[in-house]
């Protein structure tokens, strides 16, 4: 029995970096699984389309397929767009939507990475407060799970860790950059919580200007690519045990 193909959905973004950033990680998924098949499909701006990934699939005779929202939340798009996509699939395709990234401890691992790769050392820890800076949503599972996140963060050594959101929720990143000065932290740095470039991570950026460091945005960090792979394994066994396998 084969394996299911792994189909990694992206959001999409006229932003060119986003997509390639999305191709750097799947390409860094395919180093850490080789035999593995992973395929990309964007919701939407971007080519091809998840649409268009499941026929051509349908078409080469595969059965099985997983797909991975890649999100870091579970919320709109791992609840609606992306079900309502995986719908339309060809009927004979038998698809497991596994679950979204976070939260997991090797997204934070890579958060502390990006922070030092921007210039900090882990003896920085317990002078630094950090802004954990997501994209923001309307979902009030996905704010909560943001502020749940910078609370356990915190008890890893940090001076502090606020959340901040770039749209539909507050505060905003340079809100928490104050806030973090005004707490004493010696020096304030902003990690991006967000995958790739675009307009959201841009704003983050702005926000930042008034933080002694800004890490990079998760991107293609070998961490994101294993719990790709982890959501991927659990979700797969079912996938498996429908057929028999």
């Amino acid at each position: 029995m084969r394996r299911p193909v792994l189909l990694v959905i992206a959001h999409g973004s006229r932003d060119p970096r986003h997509a390639a950033t999305v191709h750097d990680l799947v390409r860094r998924v395919r180093s850490l699984r080789p035999g593995l098949r992973v395929e990309t499909g964007f919701l939407d701006f971007n080519i091809p389309s998840v649409k268009g990934v499941l026929e051509s699939l349908d078409a080469e005779g595969v059965r099985d397929v997983v797909a991975l929202p890649l999100l870091l939340t579970r919320a709109f798009h791992a609840k609606s767009d992306i079900p309502a996509v995986l719908a339309e699939a060809p009927p004979r395709l038998r698809i497991r939507q596994a679950e979204v990234l976070g939260p997991s401890p090797l997204l934070l691992s890579a958060l502390e990475h990006r922070l030092y790769e921007a210039g900090l050392t882990p003896a920085d820890k317990s002078s630094t407060g950090v802004v954990l800076a997501s994209a923001g949503s309307s979902d009030p599972e996905a704010i909560a799970v943001i502020a749940e996140i910078a609370r356990e963060w915190r008890h890893t050594g940090w001076c502090a860790v606020r959340p901040a959101f770039a749209s539909a929720a507050l505060p905003r990143t340079e809100q928490a950059v104050r806030e973090l000065r005004d707490l004493g932290c010696a020096r304030v740095a902003v990690a991006p919580y967000v995958l790739a470039p675009g307009f959201l991570p841009d704003r983050i950026a702005r926000g930042a200007a008034g933080a002694d460091v800004l890490a990079d945005v998760l991107g293609a960090a070998p961490e994101v690519a294993r719990v790709a792979l982890e959501r991927y394994d659990a979700a797969r066994v079912p996938v498996l045990a429908a057929v028999g396998a």
